[in-house]
């Protein structure tokens, strides 16, 4: 079986930066450990398994080491193969996932995500997190993802994770997001993944579920320019919509290839 491969960087409009993902089109779902070999291969932060059906497209997200319940660099990346490469001919795209039914509407080559908002409520740190992390939060948040508050955008340039330290703390399917206001944006983010071969994330748009919500209260504003400011870097422009969180960017193929399913090990 020859599968088609789609790699697309996420949340922007110039080759190598951004969130990398990979798309793979199927006519009928594999077994759940071919996906996953699937994206071991890959080697990407996520792999998107899609299937066009006649008013919707069923969507699947995995890491190299899980499947994940939302991922919004991905589904960003979906839409664009979708529309871009195997000329899907509507501007509304209709994904049915593990968090429901997702809508991504195209404009002007721009991807509005409309994702569920998951607003995060104060708790403690864990102190493996805690030990972890190289500059301490003014406070703490959490929803799917711990959301780690700081006093400025430097704080979140400078911060280092122990690998070794975060690993032994499992969050699956979440991760740890560590966010200030931003000298150029609304806000900043930075996101990191316990026990996951790719420690930071370069662009979360799911952590945005929570950021948006938060950061619109705290700002006392709707619509919010937000940066992920790893070395990749990505460009997100969100919306708070109450129930729901509108998260908008860009993406660019930049490779595609045939692979054989018997030729992954």
């Amino acid at each position: 079986m020859d599968l088609k491969i789609f790699h697309i960087d996420a949340f922007v409009s110039e080759f190598c930066k951004g969130s990398t993902a990979c798309i793979v089109p199927l006519d009928d779902w594999l077994q759940d450990i071919d996906l996953l070999k699937i994206s071991r291969r890959n080697s990407v932060p996520e792999t998107a398994f899609i299937i066009i059906k006649k008013n919707k497209v069923l969507l699947r997200w995995f890491t190299p080491e899980i499947e994940m319940d939302l991922c919004g660099h991905a589904t960003l990346a979906a839409a664009h193969c979708l529309i871009n490469e195997l000329k899907y001919n509507s501007d509304k795209i209709i994904f049915e996932t593990l968090s429901g039914m997702l809508e991504v509407h195209v404009k002007k080559n721009v991807y509005q995500l409309n994702f569920p908002s998951r607003i995060p409520l104060q708790t403690t740190l864990p102190n493996i997190i805690k030990k972890a992390i190289s500059i301490q939060p003014k406070f703490v948040l959490k929803s799917r993802d711990y959301i780690l508050v700081y006093e400025c955008e430097s704080d979140i340039k400078n911060i280092s994770v122990d690998k070794k330290i975060l690993d032994q703390i499992n969050l699956d399917p979440g991760g740890v997001c560590v966010t200030s206001v931003g000298n150029s944006s609304d806000f900043v983010s930075r996101f990191f993944t316990p026990q996951s071969s790719i420690l930071e994330d370069p662009v979360t748009g799911s952590a945005h579920c929570s950021l948006v919500p938060y950061w619109s209260t705290i700002l006392k504003k709707n619509t919010l320019r937000a940066l992920q400011i790893s070395d990749r870097g990505g460009l997100l422009i969100c919306e708070n919509k109450g129930k729901r969180v509108i998260i908008g960017g860009k993406a660019i193929t930049f490779f595609k290839e045939t692979v054989s399913l018997d030729s992954i090990e």
